[in-house]
């Protein structure tokens, strides 16, 4: 799809400006029975996304927002849905339902790791949710989720050098009421939901919420002959609200939430050498070749995802006048249990891949808001947060990979090695040949980890708004942030193979005698024929030779750069691990930093307003708590000297230091009687960009130099007759890396970026039909579009540009039907993604499968049919 089909798109739309979901209903409790307010212009929409309830209208930053009519119109029951609406904003799951990434303008990152800070802090009710485990759950009654789009950290703090997802649920209402919904679809999905809000006394109001939402999977995997991928969650969340006078208002609230599904598929994209090896070991096919679009795999386990939140938060909002003063605490708990066959083949390669982690965060934030009626109003607040982490993990090989480790010996060493060989004559090298039997690769054998993080932060944040005319505005802004770490590592490799040195003294005979054969070979002489090689060494025409092959044997047979075993390093998957903190490595990190904003606001005129902003942005210092820990190359030399070095020891990073945001931005937003606009046209970029890629075998954790973005955001939304709206968004993106010297693929300065489409764009309609004494018939479209992206930087293992055959292009179609009745009876029908589009959401380079590349198929056509009641 070009640019031509997008204007196209617009100018059948009649769409000139911001979408439904921008304007919506206003924060104000409304009458549950009455039409989805989707595009109200009468009323003007409230938001938080200043730390002030402001209408939209008049909030001078870049924001999108989704009403609750928007959500049950596009049936979006969880933030990943939520990216079809909001084109700036990227949602992607991949190894777990744990591990969400969320991007925003291009920037962010996360990974199946709990010590990597996200870029994009996501917020519900206010209260900050630290990990992606803790952020995806379904949420019943929610009123409204806006999307503040660059950095934010001048407000929201240390995780907001991206953007901030903020949540909204409606607080308890002093009258009665309520809603209850039921939907089936494919898959037999079935989604329940339902609220109930009302008072106790004057004063107490409650509200109690549930959700339950299961769904069988959409994929199978054929080796155990049971569907995959499926949906197994429910929570419930209840609320009080006191309001003992008109000044003070106490708002309780308490969720539990719980995950029990098997996922996440990842389909094999190009089938390499291994995997006859594999397909040999399970005495037939072991991956579905080449077709991750079949939803057809082979495992030798299901992946399981136990994931448990609950908590609770105390809003407290005290009027003092012309000051109003809130508190919010909050204590969460996350528990995540997950396991996963992480070679995504039939054979039992890798037998156990699981983590058991547990978080717990509190949070503590105070804020005074200024409303005076002169020309100057601030707003200044402290914030603390203090999290532990305990994250316990197994990587151990399977049943089936000792077969495969001495396939891939004997693959690699073209036949004349294989691990019997090895194990018996390493061990009498080293004055046992029983030593090694039957250690190497063994099943059960790897990695037994444990790791430790504790992490206290505390900010001071304020702004200041200096109106310098009625119409001009001059806000200042900043938040002084300090953030430490302390962190620990316990981790044991039992791999026997890798914490062997292959260029130790011991072995020189064993590499004399391959680095001999290796010369034989080359001459054509067969070194395992001993009549052939006593002819080539005492023949007078190839004596010479073969003196000259035995002094090249003997000059090299300690030589590291030709060792003849160099080539098993590769297989060496699980080395003995240096553990943190040590003499060298305090396993601590200490970060400060002052992030401020500068923004002038004008109001043209009654309905248009202009903004120009600077802000810069702040992201804490990321800790790899993985078995991909390792220490800095400059390190290496002191812990040499400490007397600290493990066999195999290379360098690397474990942490990432941290990430600074910057944004010059200039907006345009307008509100009419018909029609609102809102326009954002920005140079963002972040230095010190924290990647982490994989490798196929762990994650490289490290900084980026900078990573700029040049872009151009629209929506609107324009209602041209009684009853319909129409909406678009387009966001336009030119990202590149000004510098990436240090990258898993090496110096990638100056190359663009992958998985950022240059063009997204999100165009819907909405007409709402009166139908009898009361009676509405709402019809519903939308469609999202991104034009085609790379996938990944590049692949661990495959030669440069490789990796840019694989491109993501989304063509998204979803839309619904409901009727709904003036007695609060709504019946309604449903799609998400009708025309089955098929795209890969990342690819990877196979886990221990050299020349195999793995990917995440995206979600397939999914439909059904809803009944609501609100009362």
């Amino acid at each position: 799809m070009t640019v031509r089909n997008i204007l196209l798109g617009a100018t059948m739309l009649c769409a000139a400006t911001a979408p439904a979901y921008a304007f919506a209903q206003d924060a104000a409790p409304a009458d549950d029975t009455a039409a989805p307010a989707t595009n109200d212009y009468g009323n003007d929409i409230i938001v938080t996304a200043s730390k002030r309830s402001q209408t939209l209208q008049d909030t001078p930053v870049a924001v999108s927002v989704t009403s609750a009519a928007d959500l049950e119109n596009a049936q979006i029951r969880d933030l990943i849905d939520l990216q079809s609406s909001v084109p700036s904003l990227r949602v992607s799951q991949l190894q777990s339902s744990a591990n969400t990434n969320f991007v925003i303008r291009g920037f962010g990152n996360g990974a199946n790791n709990a010590g990597i800070e996200p870029s994009v802090g996501v917020f519900i009710d206010g209260v900050y949710r630290s990990r992606s485990a803790a952020q995806i759950g379904d949420l019943p009654n929610v009123e409204r989720v806006e999307v503040l789009r660059g950095p934010q950290s001048t407000l929201f703090g240390k995780n907001a050098s991206a953007g901030v997802i903020s949540i909204i649920t409606q607080k308890p209402q002093f009258d009665f009421g309520g809603s209850l919904e039921a939907s089936y679809g494919n898959y037999d999905a079935i989604v329940v939901k339902g609220d109930i809000t009302g008072p106790i006394s004057d004063t107490i109001a409650f509200s109690l919420g549930g959700n339950f939402n299961r769904r069988d999977g959409y994929a199978r995997d054929l080796n155990l002959d049971t569907d995959v991928n499926d949906r197994n969650r429910w929570g419930v969340r209840g609320q009080l609200l006191f309001e003992p006078s008109d000044a003070l208002s106490i708002r309780l609230i308490g969720d539990y939430d719980k995950i029990d599904e098997n996922c996440c598929i990842a389909g094999n994209v190009v089938a390499g050498p291994t995997v006859a090896i594999t397909d040999f070991l399970v005495g037939g096919p072991s991956v579905d070749r080449n077709n991750p679009f079949s939803y057809d795999v082979y495992n030798n386990f299901l992946s399981s995802n136990e994931i448990e939140n609950y908590g609770g938060s105390a809003q407290i909002d005290y009027d003092l006048g012309n000051m109003a003063l809130t508190s919010i605490t909050d204590y969460g708990q996350v528990s995540a249990k997950t396991n996963q066959d992480s070679d995504f083949t039939a054979a039992d390669l890798i037998g156990e891949n699981s983590q058991d982690l547990a978080i717990d965060t509190f949070t503590q934030e105070v804020r005074l808001a200024s409303d005076f009626d002169g020309p100057v109003n601030f707003l200044i607040g402290g914030y603390y947060f203090n999290e532990k982490i305990d994250q316990k993990n197994a990587l151990l090989f399977g049943d089936d990979f000792r077969d495969y480790g001495n396939a891939l010996i004997q693959q690699a060493s073209g036949g004349a090695l294989d691990v019997p060989t090895l194990e018996g004559t390493l061990g009498t090298l080293e004055g046992d040949p029983t030593k090694y039997v039957g250690t190497f690769f063994r099943s059960g054998d790897g990695f037994d980890e444990a790791y430790k993080l504790k992490n206290t932060s505390w900010s001071i944040f304020g702004t200041v708004d200096f109106a310098i005319s009625d119409r001009l505005t001059f806000t200042a802004g900043a938040n002084y942030t300090q953030d430490r770490k302390r962190f620990s590592t316990d981790v044991v490799s039992s791999d026997t193979f890798s914490a062997i040195d292959l260029d130790a003294p011991q072995y020189a005979p064993f590499r004399n005698q391959l680095l001999l054969g290796g010369a034989l070979q080359q001459a054509g002489v067969d070194p395992t024929n001993v009549a052939a090689v006593t002819a080539f060494a005492t023949n007078p025409a190839t004596a010479p030779i073969y003196q000259q092959f035995v002094a090249y044997a003997n000059a090299n047979q300690n030589n590291p750069d030709a060792n003849p075993l160099g080539g098993l390093r590769a297989f060496q998957f699980l080395p003995p691990f240096l553990n943190v903190p040590n003499a060298v490595e305090p396993g601590k990190t200490h970060d400060k930093d002052l992030a401020w904003s500068a923004r002038l606001a004008y109001e043209l005129t009654d309905t248009v307003n202009v903004y120009a902003t600077y802000a810069t942005g702040f992201k804490a210092s990321s800790i790899n708590l993985s078995r991909d820990s390792r220490p800095l190359a400059s390190d290496l030399p002191a812990i040499e000297a400490a007397g600290l070095t493990t066999p195999n020891l290379v360098g690397g990073s474990r942490f990432a230091g941290p990430e600074e945001s910057e944004v010059y931005e200039i907006g345009l937003k307008g509100q009419w009687s018909v029609a609102a606009a809102n326009v954002a046209v920005f140079k963002q970029s972040i230095k010190g960009f924290q990647s982490n890629i994989f490798t196929g075998t762990g994650f490289a954790l490290a900084n980026a130099g900078k990573q700029s973005t040049w872009g151009v955001e629209f929506d609107g939304s324009v209602r041209p007759v009684e009853g319909l709206n129409l909406t678009l968004a387009v966001t336009w993106l030119d990202p590149k890396y000004d510098s990436f010297v240090n990258s898993s693929f090496g110096d990638i300065s100056g190359t663009k970026p992958s998985t950022i489409p240059d063009l997204s764009a999100s165009m819907g309609a909405t007409y709402t039909a009166q139908v009898g004494n009361g009676n509405r018939a709402i019809f519903h479209v939308d469609y999202l579009y991104e034009s085609p992206t790379r996938l990944v930087d590049g692949l661990q293992g495959f030669p440069a540009g490789f990796s840019d055959q694989f491109k993501r292009e989304v063509n998204q179609l979803n839309a619904s039907f409901t009727f709904a009745l003036d007695n609060g009876l709504e019946l309604g029908v449903w799609g998400r993604n009708l025309t089955n589009a098929q795209y890969l959401t990342t690819i990877f380079p196979a886990v221990a499968q050299s020349g195999s590349i793995s990917g995440y198929p995206s979600q397939p056509r999914t439909y059904g049919v809803t009944g609501r009641f609100k009362f």
